[in-house]
């Protein structure tokens, strides 16, 4: 997994830009063989002052009111990356020490070259993958996105932090610690969005035009995301629109309860005794290299660090919202349209992380890395009834491939997307399905892992810094770019379904058809099932419209 710029190597050309009362700031223009000007980028750019030192594992801090990024003489220079939150290798064998750097609170910004249209540029708020527990918005190349497809926005892709430095949760800190916060990954996305509307129209966007979309965890993130921005009142609201590719709502988060157990296993790797006051553990955390929280939990049974039910940015009763109305409601009220889809082979990418050793007690321990604990129990009763592996599965590692790719998109994205039609917002829905991959994607997977998880980002990002042929070109326009450009203006768009549990599906010969759901029943057993398993053990409180 590329976590480093793939564009710094790019030919490029200075590019100044006057923030007024932000400051002056230079980014690249990318530009090609030609010298004509692809796009505008600018890389690394804080949206918040850095998570370092005493603020590690404190809720994200807003920029001051009088925080500038330069001077015209000295003009803040954004001409690389964001930070690499300290993170796991995807093999989580390997461990890039040199190129962490906790200071990550920054967001890359890509801009259409040429004048804005009267108001602004729609803006795209981009938050990247890595099952929240690695990645980087530096490894997404829209110089041909920008400068040849029908999409033309703004791009902002934050950063956030990730694994233990993003969602670790103890429960006993926040009473005694009131600089420590639970869910840190999803504060610093909100603070990233909050950021991108308030400046956003210093870059020549439209602050009033906000899409966000993300990919696998990203997009999990993006469903967190809008839930929090549903929740809140209309006049602190910043969503127009969502993207989800790629990834569904999982299910309601852990305890607090629950998810201290992984806590606690945590800081006896770390050797920091469990009688020490909550201010010294704390303390402790804050004082050990970043490379040794990282490896402590790689080597943990509950080596998956992700959001909890803190009732403050995760609802309690969070999916009952969905169930009981709640959800849809808030989406009509709003006219928050959704455009949300799976590739057809998720399964091949996902048995390859972290997978577990054969047998059924190594996958239910692997499951409860990632999710509560009832809710293993419902799964390892669905998918091992016997507890021994099916025929249908040539081993372990693809049961559990099969398994993540359901809870993750499949099963849970459609659970979602049927409460929701079900509750009358079927018009703002928009599915896909994909079952075709471009010729560059052999690149980064093999091609015996089909349609998987990942291979449709050449799709979205017009070849994402590999080159698209003219046919494909013509296929991916026409399947999704054409309507793509006139929902990211907020304008009508054709998806060509006739209601919303339809999908608009890529097939393998680059057609484009209108299809019934895959797998219907059978993904909505295991949504009704794990629903009845959703509650986390923390007082419910009841959503009101």
């Amino acid at each position: 997994m590329n976590h480093h710029p793939i564009n710094m190597s790019k030919p490029s050309r200075p590019y100044h830009r006057d923030l007024q009362f932000r400051g002056f700031v230079e980014g690249r223009t990318y530009v090609n063989s030609a010298s004509q000007s692809l796009c505008h980028f600018f890389g690394g750019v804080p949206y918040a002052l850095p998570p370092i030192g005493p603020f590690r594992f404190q809720k994200p801090r807003p920029l001051p009111s009088c925080y500038r990024y330069g001077s015209k003489v000295n003009p803040g220079r954004f001409t690389g990356g964001c930070g690499l939150c300290p993170q796991p290798g995807f093999s989580s064998a390997t461990l890039d020490e040199p190129s962490w750097d906790e200071d990550c609170l920054q967001s890359n910004i890509w801009i259409p070259a040429g004048d804005p249209p009267v108001g602004g540029w729609s803006v795209l708020f981009w938050i990247h993958g890595g099952f929240l527990q690695f990645g980087s918005p530096n490894s997404i190349d829209l110089r041909a996105l920008l400068s040849e497809s029908p999409a033309e926005c703004i791009v902002v892709a934050p950063a956030y932090r990730l694994n233990v430095f993003g969602f670790l949760a103890l429960k006993e800190l926040p009473q005694s610690c009131p600089d420590y916060a639970f869910n840190l990954g999803f504060w610093d996305q909100r603070m990233a969005l909050q950021w991108t509307y308030e400046n956003i129209n210093y870059f020549g966007g439209d602050a009033s035009n906000i899409t966000i979309g993300g990919y696998s965890a990203g997009s999990h993130s993006v469903f967190h995301q809008l839930s929090y921005d549903l929740g809140l009142p209309d006049e602190k609201a910043i969503v127009k629109r969502a993207m989800m590719l790629s990834n569904g709502p999982g299910m309601q988060p852990k305890s607090l309860d629950e998810a201290q157990d992984q806590s606690d296993e945590l800081l006896k790797t770390l050797d920091i005794a469990s009688d020490l006051s909550p201010v010294e553990k704390l303390a402790r955390l804050r004082s050990l290299g970043a490379g040794t929280i990282v490896e402590a939990s790689n080597n943990i049974k509950f080596h998956q660090f992700r959001a909890v039910t803190d009732g403050s940015f995760v609802r309690h009763g969070l999916f009952n919202e969905l169930s009981n109305g709640v959800f849809a409601q808030r989406m009509k009220r709003r006219r928050i349209k959704l455009i949300i889809g799976e590739c057809s082979d998720e399964h091949s990418v996902y048995g390859t992380w972290r997978p577990p050793k054969p047998g059924y007690n190594n996958m239910l321990n692997r499951l409860e890395a990632d999710y509560p604990r009832e809710a293993c129990k419902v799964l390892m009763t669905r998918y091992f009834p016997n507890r021994k592996l099916p025929a249908k599965y040539k081993s372990w590692q693809a049961a559990f491939g099969h398994i993540y790719a359901d809870v993750q998109i499949h099963a849970l994205g459609l659970g979602m997307v049927s409460e929701l039609v079900k509750q009358g917002a079927g018009d703002l829905i928009h599915r896909y399905r994909i079952e075709w991959r471009a010729k560059c994607v052999d690149k980064e997977l093999p091609k015996e892992y089909g349609i998987s998880h990942g291979s449709d980002m050449a799709i979205w990002f017009w070849g994402n810094g590999n080159t698209l042929t003219e046919d494909e070109k013509a296929v991916v326009k026409k399947a999704f770019h054409e309507p793509l450009s006139h929902f990211l203006k907020g304008d009508k768009m054709d998806w060509g379904i006739e209601h919303g549990m339809q999908l608009r599906t890529l097939k393998s010969n680059g057609s484009v058809i209108i299809e019934e759901s895959v797998r219907l029943e059978e993904g909505m057993k295991l949504w009704d099932a794990l629903k009845k398993v959703s509650a986390t053990g923390e007082p419910k409180e009841a959503a009101k419209l």
